[in-house]
């Protein structure tokens, strides 16, 4: 597995402190989130995962403690839109240009909108997907929220 990806090329461009952490990914998991917390032994609220949705139609990316489901209202509200849905796994592999297990909201092919879960800036760090299936970047919330320029808001379900 390569510990190189546009994800943590990203991350290196923008001078931020990371760590990369490969697990055992496994594809039939219920939760990828879940599983990648028990693997890397971390708290659920602090591995999070990044979920692809749209809102009024245009893509967003939000992330979200691993173990929580966001409301779909409080996402539009945060994106300043009227309504959102998840996207469908084929359309975020194409906007993102990772696949579904694997999406980091670093170096996605085009920036998009992003909006972080408030409650995930509580932790002296986080996880977050690194741009491939089993592998995590640890670093700071707030570098999280200041190299993907996300909207911090609630929007938990």
């Amino acid at each position: 597995m390569s510990k190189v990806t546009p994800a943590t090329r990203a991350l290196a461009a923008a001078g931020v402190a990371f760590t990369v952490h490969a697990y055992d990914y496994d594809p039939d998991a219920e939760s990828i989130g879940l599983q990648a917390a028990a693997a890397l032994g971390e708290h659920p609220a602090r591995v999070l995962k990044t979920l692809m949705a749209l809102v009024d139609g245009k893509p967003v990316c939000v992330i979200v403690p691993s173990d929580q489901e966001v409301s779909m209202k409080k996402l539009a509200a945060a994106a300043s839109g009227k309504s959102a849905q998840m996207m469908k796994p084929p359309e975020a592999e194409r906007v993102t240009g990772f696949k579904v297990g694997g999406i980091s909201p670093f170096g996605q092919r085009k920036p998009v909108r992003t909006v972080i879960e408030q409650s995930a800036l509580a932790h002296d760090y986080v996880y977050l997907n690194g741009g491939q299936r089993g592998l995590q970047v640890r670093l700071k919330p707030t570098d999280v929220r200041d190299v993907s320029k996300a909207v911090v808001a609630d929007v938990l379900a």
